[in-house]
């Protein structure tokens, strides 16, 4: 048994002992297990908690877009499960929501929220750059489009949290693709900048796809790369990211390539001075 289950089934069908429990089987929640040796991930957490409610909550928010196939999850965040228990265990939050027919779809054998009420969700209950990181990356995973989220949080126009939520909605972007991605949209626009395009194809002499830039500003040639550490740490990533740098600034492109260690005031800077050499 890889996956959660409950200790009281297993015991009742005889496929484990007490003894076997204990020994070779951690507990998750309250009388859910996980084998001892296997790690606890956000999609088996949110199968444990699922487990937990006895089969009657249904997974949502973080734990809804873990099983709906987002990255960048954080397993040690609480499942998030729309159930009417309001004192959960450690490590197990609930929400005691209506939801609608429409609004649950069954994922791994699990009724979960679907991706348009998880959005909403997490929109409504998340802070702004949380909850629009998680939202860009449930949608690149599942191709929601944005429209679809606004025409369905227009059902809740009395939802608590509804005016935030449609503030992080209008700042979804599936072409992120990472957190940080999204941060440094977030950060560009926050600054007053032109809302940047994401994922920008460069081309070469003969139509050949030479670069994606993570985002930027197409008519006036001017993009945005964040470099994570694996553009560092890798000799074989630095050398191809030298190559690459030198096919886009030949084809005319201003290219401004961020890292952790920037600060917030050099960021907003040098994208300041590149864009002032075009516009």
């Amino acid at each position: 048994m890889d996956e959660p289950f409950l200790g009281s089934e297993a015991l009742t069908t005889r496929r484990l002992t007490r003894h076997a429990l204990r020994r070779d089987h951690r507990a998750v929640y309250p009388g859910v297990y996980l084998p001892a040796g296997r790690p606890l991930t956000a999609v088996n957490r949110a199968q444990a908690a699922w487990l937990w409610s006895r089969r009657h909550g249904v997974p949502a928010g973080q734990s809804a877009a873990a099983l709906h196939g987002a990255k960048w999850i954080d397993a040690g965040s609480p499942a998030e499960l729309h159930h009417v228990n309001r004192r959960p265990p450690p490590g197990i939050r609930t929400w005691a929501d209506e939801l609608a027919e429409d609004e649950v779809e069954v994922v791994r054998g699990i009724p979960v929220t679907t991706p348009l009420r998880t959005a909403f969700d997490l929109a409504s209950r998340y802070r702004l750059e949380p909850a629009v990181a998680a939202i860009d990356a449930l949608a690149r995973s599942t191709r929601l489009k944005v429209p679809d989220i606004e025409l369905f949080a227009q059902r809740y126009p009395g939802h608590r949290g509804i005016r935030k939520a449609r503030r992080a909605i209008d700042l979804v972007d599936p072409g992120a693709e990472s957190p940080r991605e999204t941060w440094l949209r977030l950060l560009l626009i926050r600054a007053g900048f032109p809302r940047p395009t994401t994922q920008i194809p460069v081309y070469g002499d003969y139509g050949e796809l030479i670069a994606v830039l993570d985002m930027g500003w197409e008519e006036i040639k001017v993009g945005v790369d964040y470099e994570g550490d694996h553009h560092r740490l890798s000799a074989r990533q630095f050398g191809h990211d030298i190559r690459r740098a030198e096919a886009v600034a030949k084809r005319g492109w201003i290219d401004v390539r961020i890292t952790k260690d920037d600060t917030i005031g050099g960021i907003i800077g040098r994208v300041a001075d590149a864009r002032a050499h075009r516009v």
